[in-house]
């Protein structure tokens, strides 16, 4: 890899670790509207802070970054299949909220904050299409 690609990796991370941060800045103190998942069968209230926000988003980041590394090295289309299986965790990421505890404003955030990290990562971690070298039509010789 080079460093170019290593570097723009690296600030693709950063965005998508800076994005929902900003989310949860804006929704909890800004607008004061506590991120809260209530269990109500077992009675507990789970507040969703920035550091976990941080840390989830750090992770899936780097684990992104990690496929999209070992599908460059031992498959012939990575940026498809990276793509893929992109959307797919995008997509299963949504399920916990469609769940109850929590309310509308939670559930908006947290779908924002899923949006924000996927949009950066995406964007980011491909890169622009590299195209393969134009031809010479004049003979070398």
């Amino acid at each position: 890899m080079t460093a170019p690609v290593r570097r723009r990796r690296t600030v693709t991370v950063l965005v998508a670790v800076l994005a929902p941060a900003l989310v949860w800045l804006v929704t909890d103190p800004l607008l004061g509207h506590r991120l809260r998942i209530t269990d109500p069968e077992a009675g507990e209230t789970l507040d969703i802070g920035l550091l976990p926000v941080v840390v989830i988003a750090l992770l899936i980041s780097l684990l992104g970054w990690g496929l999209l590394a070992v599908l460059e090295r031992f498959t012939r289309r990575p940026r498809l299949l990276w793509t893929v299986a992109a959307c797919a965790v995008l997509l299963l990421s949504f399920l916990p909220l469609t769940g109850s505890g929590m309310s509308g404003g939670t559930r908006t955030s947290l779908a924002l904050m899923h949006v924000a990290v996927a949009a950066a990562v995406m964007a980011g971690l491909p890169g622009p299409q590299s195209r393969p070298a134009a031809r010479s039509s004049v003979p070398s010789g």
